[in-house]
């Protein structure tokens, strides 16, 4: 039995995702366990990732309340990052933004469910790990900026013609059709082409590089069979998830019983039987 507290999985990207459950001070490979009865048992313990103290609700992902309401990495900004207030001088931690939102970012197009290819933004640090964690199948990088809120207005005039956001049980049925995203990110330029420009205009051609070369990544999960409904298992209500482990996608355990998402749950203290 391994026991602590979990994060959301380590990812490689291989000719199969390869993933590892952070657990305490192990990390846990767990393709490994694919096809094999494992059981996470919630011992009732929830520690914020931040500062480590007892509490008694997981909030943005894994923090204590305190935390939520002072950390930069918890503003609204980070899900609408159009809404940056870093120039502004009203950044909760400056040095925060400095390190992470004034950085290069990219703007991407990802293909994880049926319903339509998505467009997302990520820190360059951050490629291929958060197409991974999305669960797409393709992704394709097709600009690169220098902050993050420079990506967010990128973004914002994209989302007129493109969703921006995955159906999560679609993608776990692997309900997904191949699609050239070369050709989506031309039609995509230029139905949004005046916003872009304006964009460009603002802050500087060179700020704002459009990628109009860039080869689609194919990423594959190491999954034996895929749910045909998605039930979705929580530590808050059910201490105990056990099941045949069938396969992992995006930051989600697939079990014979249902499904985990394990990033919801960063911060709880865990035990893994195999």
């Amino acid at each position: 039995m391994t026991v602590g507290n979990i994060q959301k999985m380590t990812t490689k990207l291989t000719d199969t995702v390869e993933y590892n459950l952070p657990i305490g001070n192990e990390s846990i490979n767990m393709n490994q366990f694919i096809g094999k009865q494992i059981t996470l048992r919630s011992t009732g313990t929830i520690n914020c990732v931040h500062c480590g103290k007892k509490t008694n609700k997981s909030y943005s992902q894994g923090h204590c309340y305190p935390c939520m309401k002072k950390l930069a990495s918890c503003d609204m900004c980070i899900m609408k990052p159009e809404t940056c207030h870093y120039d502004q001088g009203t950044c909760r931690e400056p040095e925060w933004g400095e390190a992470n939102c004034m950085r290069p970012h990219y703007l991407y197009l990802a293909n994880s469910s049926s319903d339509s290819v998505k467009v997302g933004i990520t820190r360059e640090t951050q490629i291929p790990t958060r197409w991974i964690d999305q669960g797409a199948v393709q992704a394709l990088a097709i600009g690169k900026v220098q902050t993050r809120l420079q990506v967010g207005l990128l973004e914002v005039a994209l989302k007129d013609f493109v969703k921006d956001k995955t159906d999560w049980r679609k993608m776990l049925k692997n309900d997904v059709t191949e699609t050239n995203l070369s050709v989506r990110r031309d039609e995509l330029f230029e139905l949004a082409k005046i916003a872009i420009e304006e964009i460009q205009t603002r802050f500087g051609k060179d700020s704002i590089q459009l990628i109009t070369d860039g080869k689609a990544v194919e990423i594959n999960f190491p999954v034996l069979q895929y749910p045909e409904k998605v039930k979705a298992h929580n530590f808050d209500k059910t201490p105990e998830v056990s099941g045949i482990l069938q396969g992992i996608k995006g930051q989600y355990l697939i079990f014979d019983t249902g499904v985990l998402n394990v990033r919801k749950f960063t911060g709880y203290e865990i035990e893994l039987d195999v």
